[in-house]
């Protein structure tokens, strides 16, 4: 899966259940949100004040090796 800032955080979760603690090391609660399934990396990022470079790099290398 090729992660961007413009991927879904529901889609991620779907697809990859484990990519739950790249979120919680960031300090993201993403699983227990209700946006979560339409809201993108970028937007999350946004909200909680983190690096979406930071966290595409973390999902990256934690679905694709």
């Amino acid at each position: 899966m090729v992660i961007t800032k413009y991927s879904l955080i529901g889609a991620i979760l779907q697809s990859y259940p484990t990519a739950e603690q790249c979120f919680r090391e960031m300090g993201m609660n993403c699983v227990s949100c209700h946006m979560s399934p339409r809201e993108t990396l970028e937007q999350a990022c946004m909200t909680h004040n983190c690096e979406v470079e930071d966290l595409v790099e973390k999902l990256d290398t934690h679905i694709n090796g």
